[in-house]
């Protein structure tokens, strides 16, 4: 289990390589990974152009919370591995914003926990994300559909 918060960008290949590198159970490796788009979303529709991105944190706190999103992925699932790079700071459109991968000896639950871990960590992981747009600068706010997302994980 890995987590980071950087500045930089990573390379995916790279970070996928070296989480399975000398593990021969790992059968599946599911990926996500979230770039900047050009467009903010608001009412369901795509309707200011976005120039750029910042995302804030709370060091400390925050690796906290991705730690713990990743340990439930790893109760729930029989995972060989998983990581989660998040960057912060000013990003452009294009730019990756964040790396998931899920490694495990069967598909299904490479697929689930990646899922699971991208919901989670929309809805659950403390980031606030500031848009640039030619209108002024807005802050992100949340998305009924995240919410949606990350509830269908919930337990009873």
């Amino acid at each position: 289990m890995a987590v980071r918060l950087q500045r930089e960008d990573f390379d995916v290949g790279a970070e996928t390589e070296a989480l399975v590198r000398g593990n021969p159970r790992i059968g599946a490796i599911v990926s996500f990974v979230g770039l900047v788009r050009d467009l903010h979303v608001r009412e369901g529709y795509h309707r200011d152009a976005v120039k750029a991105m910042t995302l804030e944190h709370w060091p400390g706190v925050t690796e906290k919370a991705l730690a713990d999103i990743e340990a439930e992925a790893h109760r729930r699932w029989l995972l060989d591995a998983s990581l989660i790079v998040h960057r912060y700071g000013r990003l452009e459109p294009g730019e990756r914003i964040v790396l998931v991968l899920a490694a495990s000896p069967h598909r299904d639950a490479a697929f689930d926990a990646c899922r699971f871990l991208i919901d989670w960590l929309k809805t659950k992981a403390p980031f606030w994300k500031l848009e640039e747009t030619p209108a002024g600068d807005a802050w992100v706010a949340a998305h009924a559909a995240d919410d949606a997302a990350a509830r269908k994980w919930e337990k009873d």
